[in-house]
């Protein structure tokens, strides 16, 4: 006589789930809608699989036809209401942050700008031994470094009353003229980030990227900082995709909206 195993099965994981998760991850607020072909490349699922998923999760409502593209459903937003209510702005970046220090190993920081000046407001500290000083709730000028270039870079009316004011030498960081400064601001704004290279203190590298809140404004830099004899120019360059996927994700995960690139 056969015996039974009555032991409870483990649960597995849908694999459709998976799937339906890389759908939904292949859109970003860069690029929020997207053909059957661009989900195609960037999942590599199979075209009937994936015309198959598609059209059911519109009739769900997970996501929204709008011509040729496919949209992430609006349907979704209400559901995400709930997930932010409660949660401050802090403790979304928070993984953010620890998720950048483990993937450059350096220092990650999150900056606002608190009148007038550049304060650390959250921070996951590099393992090195070898690290630039910072802690929670430090003050720096805005004109030097790459979190305050950047805080004004979309920040007309901050740019306008730091530049109108005498800006002083900090340490043994070289002086900046106005002029300089705001060419470099226009270049951040250019570019979406900004990098500086011993700009605050002599040997120190930083490179910053703008968070924006609901109303398309900036809402603070989230920032990777540290020696440069760990991070010369090439090493900072290399680390700005990571670092802009990681803003755009903290500015989606707070109900942000990037500016209109036009404007």
């Amino acid at each position: 006589m056969a015996l039974i195993d009555a032991s409870p099965v483990p649960n597995k994981p849908l694999l459709v789930l998976g799937k339906i998760t890389e759908i939904l991850d292949a859109f970003s607020l860069s690029e929020p809608s997207l053909t059957l072909g661009d989900l195609r490349s960037r999942t590599g699922l199979p075209t009937s699989t994936l015309q198959r998923l598609v059209a059911n999760l519109v009739d769900q409502g997970f996501l929204d036809r709008d011509g040729e593209g496919i949209r992430v459903g609006i349907k979704m937003a209400s559901w995400a209401a709930p997930a932010k209510r409660g949660a401050d702005t802090l403790s979304i970046i928070a993984p953010i942050l620890k998720s950048l220090r483990d993937g450059t190993g350096e220092t990650a920081c999150y900056f606002r700008e608190e009148q007038g000046q550049r304060v650390c407001v959250a921070m996951a500290e590099t393992r090195h031994l070898l690290r630039r000083e910072m802690h929670v709730g430090k003050i720096l000028p805005l004109h030097l470094g790459s979190s305050g270039r950047v805080l004004m870079a979309w920040n007309p009316v901050l740019e306008a009353r730091v530049l109108e004011r005498p800006m002083p030498l900090v340490g043994d960081a070289p002086g900046r003229t106005t002029e300089q400064l705001q060419l470099a601001i226009k270049e951040t704004r250019s570019c979406g980030f900004a990098i500086t290279v011993g700009e605050r203190e002599d040997g120190a590298s930083g490179i910053s990227a703008p968070v924006f809140d609901a109303m398309s404004e900036v809402q603070g830099a989230l920032s990777i900082h540290g020696p440069t004899l760990r991070m010369p120019w090439e090493r900072c360059r290399e680390s700005v995709e990571l670092l802009l996927k990681s803003a755009e994700e903290a500015t989606r995960l707070i109900g942000g909206r990037l500016p209109d690139p036009r404007r």
